[in-house]
């Protein structure tokens, strides 16, 4: 390990943002706050944290460590303790000035602040709650700001923090609990779901208190008892999947025998001044506690869970937790250690993506992890989507009449998103709808054309056979997907990437 004393803020800044590139748990901030006369900056709910520039640039957050010092072990971390680099660490005022000089000059709009863990996780907390703290009632920064926490925080440090960022997130680092104590011994699975616990039931008590209705939850029900009503068989998780699914339970054990002690303990907590002095203090009327919700990240490829369990943890998560994301980071390999696979073919990007397609289907669609996957297929088809490959496993539910089919059958036909499900829904109310029409309004033909018909016609005969439709969404991508042969590596994407054309040099 290497310690400098003397180093300044920009040499700081340096060290503390390329660390920080590790950590993928950032995106629109899902809060709107609007600005005040006393304050500066505002949360919007679009491209706070993330925001994409017509070029492809991420733009709009500072994005950095408090300090990548640690006193953890992790195998995968590059900052863990047994790794000989420069360390560094910002102050709570540094961080105050850099957040708010950064946003003068108009480069960030919020902050996303994650850290190693220094002396203690208390102690490391400590520093980042007067960091905030600093920030929302000395600067009077009002802007977006994203905060990490670290397994193992105390209850009260936990909830003062909430009061000050838009959003907390706990890294769950790992799928399950034995691979957590294989590759992160020094974290619990307890340790990481407790303050996620404490997030949702103070965020519910908060709402509560405001009298905020949240209808999204009342959206996630229906569409539930929609679809369990449509496809009861498809729905009912069979023996195989049960047995897959037991980190479902670990996730849960919190949740259902200890859930009213819990809240018991965490009254307790709140109602005791000598408990969370000097760190809490009554918020105002107004104030909203966490009111952009929390996330958590996963690791995918570091260890050996099939993408059934992976996405069994973030269902649990999901229905749990009340997480707003949860994000599939593919394993680098930073750090030399046998207990770690081998990358030499790059990191697992494809499955990262088709991981995130999924968890799409879960949030928004409607669909269910026994849906996607089962024992005997329980990682996805890298050749297609993982709604195409369900559509093409249940094709005696297509095709469909999209004059006729209710909002949430729509939604599972490949190529209508939800937006252009609500277009359907909207625009036959006046007039039957026909191909050009769906064209129109976004729906993409190419893979929607084998599952639905207009006016009862399909667009062209198409013959209703898995092997057929396969071979044709396959074909129209005109090239595998990156890493899937042998000789494809990862690459930059060129400009011609699609097409095919021959040089004369006469």
């Amino acid at each position: 390990m290497i310690i400098q004393e003397a180093m300044t803020i920009q040499r700081k800044l340096e060290i503390l943002s390329d660390a920080a590139k590790y950590d993928v748990a950032c995106t629109s901030s899902g809060v709107n706050r609007k600005g005040k006369d006393s304050s500066i900056g505002n949360s919007l709910a679009s491209g706070i944290c993330h925001s994409f520039s017509a070029d492809g640039r991420c733009i709009s957050l500072l994005k950095i460590l408090f300090t990548n010092e640690c006193i953890f072990d992790c195998k995968y971390c590059f900052n863990r303790s047994s790794n000989d680099v420069v360390r560094a660490s910002f102050t709570p005022e540094e961080i105050c000035e850099l957040t708010i000089e950064f946003y003068r000059r108009n480069y960030i709009e919020g902050l996303f602040l994650s850290s190693g863990i220094m002396v203690s996780p208390n102690h490391t907390m400590e520093l980042i709650f007067q960091a905030l703290r600093m920030l929302r009632e000395d600067y009077n920064f009002n802007g977006y700001i994203h905060c990490k926490t670290i397994p193992g925080t105390d209850q009260a440090l936990i909830e003062a923090i909430g009061w000050y960022a838009d959003r907390m997130s706990i890294n769950l680092e790992l799928p399950t609990a034995s691979s957590l104590k294989k590759l992160a011994p020094h974290k619990s699975r307890n340790n990481i779901l407790k303050p996620m616990r404490q997030i949702q039931l103070r965020r519910d008590m908060n709402k509560d208190y405001l009298g905020i209705y949240d209808r999204s939850l009342d959206s996630k029900h229906t569409r539930a008892n929609k679809i369990s009503a449509s496809n009861t068989k498809l729905l009912l998780p069979s023996k195989e999947d049960s047995k897959n699914i037991d980190n479902s339970n670990q996730l849960t054990h919190n949740t259902t025998n200890s859930n009213k002690s819990f809240t018991k303990e965490l009254s307790q907590a709140m109602a005791s001044t000598s408990t969370l002095s000097p760190y809490w203090k009554p918020p105002s009327a107004s104030s909203r506690y966490v009111p952009a919700g929390q996330s958590t990240q996963m690791i995918i490829g570091a260890t050996e869970e099939s993408d059934l369990h992976i996405m069994s943890v973030s269902e649990a998560l999901y229905d749990n937790f009340d997480l707003k994301r949860v994000f599939y980071s593919a394993f680098m390999n930073v750090n030399q250690d046998n207990l770690l696979p081998s990358t030499e073919n790059g990191p697992p990007l494809l499955r990262e993506h088709r991981l995130y397609q999924a968890d799409w289907l879960l949030r928004f669609y409607g669909f269910k992890t026994r849906e996607l996957l089962s024992e005997s297929k329980p990682n996805f088809n890298i050749f297609l989507d993982p709604k195409c490959d369900w559509a093409l496993r249940h094709l005696e539910q297509f095709p469909i009449e999209v004059n006729k089919a209710d909002y949430f059958t729509l939604l599972r036909v490949p190529g209508i998103g939800v937006n252009s499900a609500r277009r359907i829904i909207m625009a036959r109310k006046n007039s039957a709808l026909d191909f050009k029409d769906l064209k129109k309004m976004g729906i993409v033909l190419k893979r929607a054309v084998y599952f639905i018909t207009c006016k009862g016609k399909m667009l062209y005969p198409v013959k209703l056979n898995e092997d057929f439709i396969t071979r044709e969404l396959i074909a129209d991508n005109k090239k595998l997907p990156f890493g899937i042969d042998k000789d494809i590596t990862y690459k930059q994407l060129s400009f011609f990437d699609d097409v095919s054309f021959q040089i004369n040099n006469k």
